[in-house]
Order: C-alpha cells, then structure tokens, then sequence
C-alpha cells in the first residue's frame, strides 16, 4: 500500500487559499528540489474538487519548458473527490465520488505507489480526521496575511501530529514534514 503526501504552501497565520502571495518570495532551488523528492514516488495525484478545477487550467497547457513540474501534472493519472463534478476533462482524470475515508483507503491500494495532494484544504482536512494522510509537507512563508481560508481553521478540533523534519531556505520559507502522532 501507498502513502498520501500532503504538500500545502501556508502562511505563518496558516493560510493557504490562492497562494499567489508566494510568488514575492524567490523559489530556492533547494526547496524545488524537496517539492521533487515529495512527487517522486507518486503514482497519481488525490484532488478535491475546488483544487482540480484550479489546477486544470493553470496546469494543461504548461510544458516542461514552462515548468519543470507540469509533466508530472499533466500526464499523471489525477483522482477528483467530488460529489458534484460530473465530468472529469484534464488528462488521465477520474472521479472518485463524494469523500469517503473507505474509498481512499481502497484508493491507496488500487493505485500500487503514494499519492500526491496539494491544496484540496477540505479533503486534507478530512482525511487527517480519519487518519490517513501519511505524511503533512507544509512549506510556511514568513508572511502573516491577517485573513484568509485556513488549513486548520478555529472550531475543527485537534489535530495532532508528529514532526519528522525541518528544512529551512533563504527566501525564509521552512519546509515542515509532520507524520501521524
């Protein structure tokens, strides 16, 4: 069975919505080089919804000239947790359904690898309350942005984790790796 990897850009205030306010701060080398090792050993990409209808535009047309990454995008196969969507366009796309924890857990099996995530807030949050994400890449950029969607809003309860590394990059952005507690 595969892992899910969780990789999320976040602020020091822990907001993760639209993280273009990252783009004031210089890629290091270093930290693309981390992203790297994350996607890796992925064998397909676990979307929720909101995430795969942003990700869809802004991914399908970039080349490996444009990014380094979008090969991985595009030509990965991408699993959308959705109970709304009723149509999957980007390629190798399939919709998985609404959330279901037994779903996920047959997913990790059926996919023979890891699986990666990024952003899918609501679907990280669900699947860290039904312990399933194996591991938690958060990268925090020294920046407070005072509002903002959260990826652990007030009033979700606790989430308890371990930290299994701490990366730190000249741009001032600290990459975090939590697993399970």
């Amino acid at each position: 069975m595969g892992k899910i990897a969780v990789h999320e850009f976040v602020s020091l205030d822990g907001v993760f919505e639209d993280p273009s306010w990252t783009f004031e701060f210089p890629f290091d080398p270093k930290m693309g080089e981390t992203i790297g090792s994350i996607v890796a050993p992925a064998n397909g990409i676990l979307l929720g919804r909101r995430t795969y209808e942003a990700f869809y535009p802004a991914w399908s047309t970039r080349t490996a000239d444009d990014d380094p990454g979008a090969p991985f995008f595009n030509e990965s196969p991408k699993y959308v947790v959705s109970g709304t969507l009723e149509s999957a366009e980007w390629n190798n796309s399939t919709i998985v359904g609404p959330y279901s924890a037994e779903r996920i857990r047959a997913l990790k099996d059926e996919v023979g690898g890891d699986l990666y995530v990024s952003g899918s807030g609501t679907l990280v949050r669900a699947m860290l309350a039904d312990g399933l994400v194996d591991e938690l890449h958060l990268f925090v950029f020294p920046i407070a942005l005072g509002s903002g969607a959260k990826l652990f809003p007030e009033g979700d309860g606790a989430t308890k984790l371990s930290l299994g590394g701490v990366d730190a990059y000249d741009s001032g952005v600290v990459h975090l790796l939590y697993t399970p507690a």
